[in-house]
């Protein structure tokens, strides 16, 4: 198997593991409690802040708060923030190519009463501050936007937004669920208020996240319990797997620029291949400004989902941006948001990779997914093609 999706989910490193395994047997304390088993709980959270803290260069481990996944942090920000401010203001400025955790999260507040604003990005799927600062009004208390897109791996560029946001009473929020741990985050120099993350981006486990929250923020709780993680988010903590996230962040910045390096030569490398390999196919999201793992494309005459199950059957994982989920059904809006259509968008291709995969494996997978893209080509209805070329030309514009 040659494994392709670490966009999808990383696997946990043997680290993390022997790292999390005494808190399943050995220090099972519930942290809440004032006992010594239930202190070395409470301590290996505190400790366990303090290193997610100093990663992010945080002020202080209170910034910190722990969750149950990217997908909950994006809500308490977003959802909690907006209800906090309510009476300042109904505006949330958000963009088009954003994780369903957040548009969703958007669409809840819209029938509460709240204003949404998309701003649109570019053919590489990159937002312009400009842009944002133009949808701004006296109303507009959140802006949220993704650090790193997790389909076509674009950067965005939140440090502009963030000046342009210099003075009003509006938070800036970002996802970074994606950049996490693939490259180096300064919440200081990028100057957001919040900052969403998940360990199972960056080879932690599953089932756990956090939200940075610079001090002075304060959202409502979006659920409601026994008051835990300072009354932002009830329920007993996951102990082990927040020190398994702690474990995996330290991990990750200890040497990453070494790795972001190597990393990006690797994604370069498999581009380049592919490009060559595949008649048509063309990359999707910013050439250059983007994450340091992520290669994904769109392939004319090829329907994403037949290409990921043969992929399958030939030992290769990977994903098709063509929905934000297996279940969803029509074109990925990112790719509709960057210009792309139907017939276009519908033949992409998400590879992403971590620093364990070889040159070899990544000269074997192009080698596999070229001759299936062609095989799939060969089938396709002529009329496709016309649609395709048509639909590059339009997307080229």
């Amino acid at each position: 198997m040659i494994y392709l999706d670490n966009a999808a989910t990383t696997a946990v490193s043997p680290e993390v593991i022997q790292t999390m395994l005494p808190f399943f047997s050995d220090f099972y304390g519930n942290p809440s409690n004032i006992y010594g088993l239930a202190l070395t709980s409470r301590r290996a959270l505190d400790s366990a802040r303090e290193i997610v803290a100093k990663a992010i260069n945080a002020k202080l481990p209170a910034e910190i708060f722990f969750t149950g996944c990217g997908t909950e942090s994006d809500n308490l920000a977003v959802i909690g923030l907006a209800r906090a401010r309510k009476e300042l203001g109904n505006h949330i400025i958000t963009s088009t190519i954003e994780h369903p955790a957040i548009l969703r999260a958007c669409e809840q507040l819209q029938k509460e009463g709240f204003e949404i604003t998309k701003v649109g990005v570019d053919k590489y799927g990159q937002v312009d501050p400009q842009k944002v600062a133009e949808a701004m009004r006296p109303t507009t208390t959140v802006v949220s936007i993704m650090l790193a897109n997790n389909e076509v791996g674009t950067l965005q560029p939140i440090r502009e937004i963030a000046q342009l946001l210099k003075g009003r009473q509006t938070y800036l929020h970002t996802d970074a669920v994606q950049a996490t741990g693939a490259i180096p985050i300064n919440v200081q120099d990028l100057g957001v208020d919040a900052l969403s993350m998940s360990a199972h981006k960056f080879h932690g486990p599953k089932g756990v996240g956090a939200l940075y929250l610079r001090t002075g923020v304060r959202p409502l709780s979006v659920n409601y319990g026994g008051g835990q993680e300072h009354g932002l988010r009830s329920g007993t903590e996951n102990v082990a797997g927040i020190v398994g996230l702690a474990k995996a962040l330290d991990l990750a910045v200890n040497g990453q620029e070494e790795r972001v390096r190597e990393l990006t030569q690797k994604r370069n490398y498999l581009i380049e291949k592919i490009l060559q390999a595949v008649p048509g196919a063309e990359l999707t999201g910013h050439p250059q400004q983007r994450l340091p793992g992520n290669a994904s494309f769109v392939f004319p005459g090829v329907e994403g989902e037949s290409l990921i199950m043969q992929l399958d059957r030939k030992g290769i994982c990977a994903s098709s941006g063509s929905a934000c989920s297996s279940s969803a059904l029509g074109i990925s809006h990112v790719l509709e948001a960057i210009g792309l259509r139907a017939p276009l968008a519908r033949g992409s291709l998400r590879l992403t990779l971590d620093n364990s995969i070889t040159y070899k494996e990544l000269d074997e997978a192009v080698d596999i997914i070229a001759k299936v893209a062609l095989r799939l080509q060969a089938i396709a209805p002529h009329s496709s093609f016309k649609a395709d070329k048509r639909s590059r030309r339009s997307s080229s514009k």
